[in-house]
């Protein structure tokens, strides 16, 4: 992420970067990989090689039989992975060659993935990547949920073969999830690439892709030096706001959702200006014992902090979302003036903004944050 002038911006003080070297050191060569690291290489070429497999998710599931506290290291060679990927055991690393040179794909779509979930809910079980663990490390890796979103956004809503629930996942962090790092790693899809359904990960060094409410969730996110592009949606759709960066669902007893930190808001070829929310509330759809309506105490919290925004972004930054009613129809409005939604230090041409009353305030301070995410981790590779 550059400065006005180009340049990468200083840390803001030596502790922070003391902070983030010492919690999150980079991820480790094979010279380094310690005696208690079992280590699985991917590769389409095994022959007689030890622990290697033709896919990601073999060698996982072989994984699940050695020692119990061992790291696991999962060095994927270059190449094309077609297959859903589901973590389930903690203190494993992922490692690609590089977001240009390993890629994970899938092109699972919510109206037909229920199956995938233990609760058979369709977009959660189209994610391409699923990590339902604790201290898991994914670097060096492109992962993509390859459903061709833009030919079903194209297709007239009175077409009978339109897919209605177009949510793609590419990445979803479960519910077990929590101390999740994923550097130097592209995530991309359309409509719901990014779902933090867990507890705390960090995203730095990455580049996150998609549309529709593409970063969204009740987990706690902080992404750092990344870059954050909104794709376009098919010409038909003409609408004033377009797409949505951010839908986050944070429990009002969380003080932190989606942060986005010294990072770069850009836009693929044929994103209008003007045309993208920074996020919108999203209350899910909740069962509650006089019914199911919205969830009333996911009052949603997101922030920009020190970030360059491109002429994409809408002048009002912030948009409503529809839920549902007490009656069970979609009438309920939920509005940003009442959310928990705020920015600092943004710059650009998408930076300047008309005043539309938000009057939340906190104390959304960098190193406070970043206690939360890694003076309370420690070293995983020391546990």
């Amino acid at each position: 992420m550059t400065s006005r002038n180009g340049r990468l911006p200083p840390l803001r003080s030596a502790a922070v970067a003391l902070l983030m070297a010492t919690a999150f050191p980079a991820c480790a060569t094979p010279t380094d990989i310690k005696s208690d690291v079992v280590r699985y290489v991917v590769s389409s070429h095994c022959a007689a090689q030890p622990r290697c497999f033709t896919g990601i998710q073999l060698a996982l599931n072989a994984s699940v039989s050695d020692t119990a506290g061992h790291w696991i290291d999962i060095l994927i060679e270059p190449g094309s992975y077609y297959e859903k990927v589901t973590i389930l055991r903690d203190k494993v690393r992922l490692r690609g060659q590089g977001m240009g040179s390993t890629r994970l794909h899938y092109d699972a779509v919510a109206q037909t993935a229920g199956h995938h979930h233990r609760k058979n809910w369709g977009t959660p079980g189209s994610a391409t990547l699923t990590i339902d663990a604790k201290d898991v490390s994914v670097d060096g890796i492109t992962i993509e949920n390859s459903f061709d979103y833009l030919s079903n956004d194209a297709r007239s809503d009175t077409d009978p073969g339109k897919i209605s629930n177009s949510q793609a996942v590419a990445l979803l962090l479960d519910v077990h999830s929590d101390r999740v790092v994923i550097g130097h790693a592209a995530i991309k899809g359309y409509q719901d690439t990014l779902f933090a359904n867990g507890n705390r990960v960090l995203i730095h060094d990455s580049f996150i892709s998609g549309n529709v409410d593409f970063i969204f969730g009740n987990g706690q996110v902080l992404i750092e030096n990344s870059t954050v592009e909104s794709r376009k949606r098919a010409p038909t759709v003409t609408d004033d706001v377009q797409s949505f960066i951010a839908a986050p669902s944070t429990q009002i007893t969380q003080a932190i959702g989606i942060v986005v930190y010294r990072s770069k808001l850009t836009r693929e070829d044929g994103v209008p200006d003007g045309s993208i929310a920074l996020g919108r509330p999203w209350h899910p759809t909740t069962a509650f014992p006089d019914g199911r309506y919205a969830d009333p105490n996911a009052i949603g919290q997101a922030s920009f902090i020190d970030c360059y925004m491109d002429a994409h972004i809408h002048p009002a930054h912030w948009a409503s979302m529809n839920g549902t009613a007490r009656d069970g129809s979609k009438t309920a409005v939920f509005a940003p003036q009442d959310s928990r939604f705020s920015e600092t230090g943004s710059y650009g041409p998408g930076a300047r903004h008309v005043d539309i009353g938000i009057k939340w305030k906190a104390d959304m301070d960098i190193r406070k944050i970043h206690q939360t995410f890694f003076v309370q981790w420690g070293d995983p590779r020391r546990k």
